[in-house]
């Protein structure tokens, strides 16, 4: 969003950006050039305090509690705005959707995997509590079945806020918030979109925010001193699975000689021990890192995994939670890394792993990749929203 952001702000418009006030999306933000219009709640201290229901009434309950919180977060940014994007957890989707219909402008919805979005290319991911019957294969019902789930989740929620505010009840609450032309905004060679009559999505691009910052001295020095390392990190993946897969990593690069550029990452990773080989780093610029580095050890988020593809490093994916794992399986099938399986790897699952990505093979397929990818996602996306405002102006 901060890349959408930039790229409206550079053809005039002006951008304003709800989002959580964390300190890192501050500084983005500032970076991108954009207002910040801080969301209901700082989202690590969601993720504390609130994320973690124990029963459906909690579910409910806290979707309700988000809807009402963001639409008076959202509908106070949003005075004056010819447009509203909506991403996130649908919740604070539908409530940006709200605003819009209060408001009377356009709504565009936004997601950055196509995993989200109904085809008959792909299942959908099941939600907690409501799995997917083995039985049924046919991907368009599977796809019925996931908007029956998300009415059952978040249908009363959604509907009991929109009475509130006087707007009508929606059926389907899937398909009203996703829209009929979704923008996705994520990498086609990464992940192409295939054509399907579940859902016009409009592939855009991955939304890149260009960033210009030099490595600290500490990060350049240690790169200038050795053969270039392998960079192991898990984003904001705050588990314990985490930090042991970071601490098994250390061993196993260590073991073919290489050295680390650890990422302490929302999990608080550290060394295992004091020795040079392995330098621990806060939030820096993966854009230029990631291009110097031998390969990339991570989670497989799609910020992540777009980055190191650009970049060309060879991947290691250790898969966590929701798309991740069909990240992992878009790099081992582009065959620029390895899809490791299962969030918890051992020594020897990773000495397996490290032995494909870092195979000249591996390399040059993944310079290879990185050479077909565009960087102009985020303007696509910009300039459609902008023409999509100057329709509906001249139609009004």
């Amino acid at each position: 969003m901060a890349g959408l952001a930039a790229a409206l702000q550079s053809l005039g418009a002006e951008a304003v950006v709800s989002a959580p006030a964390d300190q890192e999306f501050v500084e983005l933000l500032e970076r991108a050039g954009a207002e910040l219009a801080p969301s209901f709640m700082p989202i690590r201290q969601w993720i504390s305090e609130k994320a973690k229901p124990s029963a459906p009434a909690d579910f409910s309950m806290l979707t309700a509690e988000m809807i009402a919180a963001q639409y008076e977060a959202i509908g106070a940014a949003a005075g004056g705005c010819d447009a509203i994007v909506g991403t996130g957890l649908m919740p604070s989707a539908a409530a940006a959707q709200c605003v819009a219909e209060k408001l009377g402008v356009p709504y565009s919805h936004a997601t950055f995997c196509p995993l989200f979005l109904p085809s008959h290319h792909h299942r959908p991911y099941p939600y907690p509590g409501h799995p997917l019957p083995p039985e049924v294969t046919d991907p368009r019902a599977l796809w019925d079945l996931n908007a029956q789930h998300m009415n059952a989740l978040f249908g009363g929620a959604v509907n009991a806020h929109r009475a509130s505010i006087g707007l009508p009840a929606v059926e389907n609450v899937r398909d009203h918030v996703f829209t009929d032309r979704p923008l996705l905004a994520s990498d086609p060679v990464l992940w192409p979109w295939e054509r399907t009559e579940l859902c016009d999505a409009v592939q855009t691009g991955a939304w890149i925010l260009p960033d210009e910052r030099p490595l600290p001295a500490e990060l350049e020095a240690f790169l200038e001193a050795g053969a270039p390392p392998v960079y192991v990190g898990f984003g904001s993946i705050a588990l314990q699975s985490t930090k042991d897969a970071a601490r098994t990593a250390i061993e196993a690069i260590r073991a073919r000689g290489r050295r680390v550029v650890l990422a302490r990452g929302w999990v608080d990773a550290s060394p295992i021990d004091d020795r040079d080989d392995c330098l621990l780093v806060g939030e820096v610029n993966q854009q230029a890192l990631f291009r110097r580095v031998a390969a990339v050890v991570h989670h497989g988020g799609a910020g992540t995994t777009t980055t190191a593809a650009r970049a060309g490093a060879p991947q290691v994916v250790v898969p966590q939670i929701v798309d991740q794992p069909f990240w992992a399986a878009r790099v081992a099938g582009l065959g620029i890394g390895v899809a490791h399986d299962g969030p918890a790897p051992t020594f020897e699952s990773l000495s397996v792993a490290l032995n494909t990505a870092l195979a000249p093979e591996t390399r040059a397929r993944a310079a290879g990749v990185a050479g077909t990818m565009r960087a102009d996602g985020a303007m696509v996306a910009a300039k459609l929203l902008i023409d999509a405002v100057s329709r509906e102006r001249r139609l009004g």
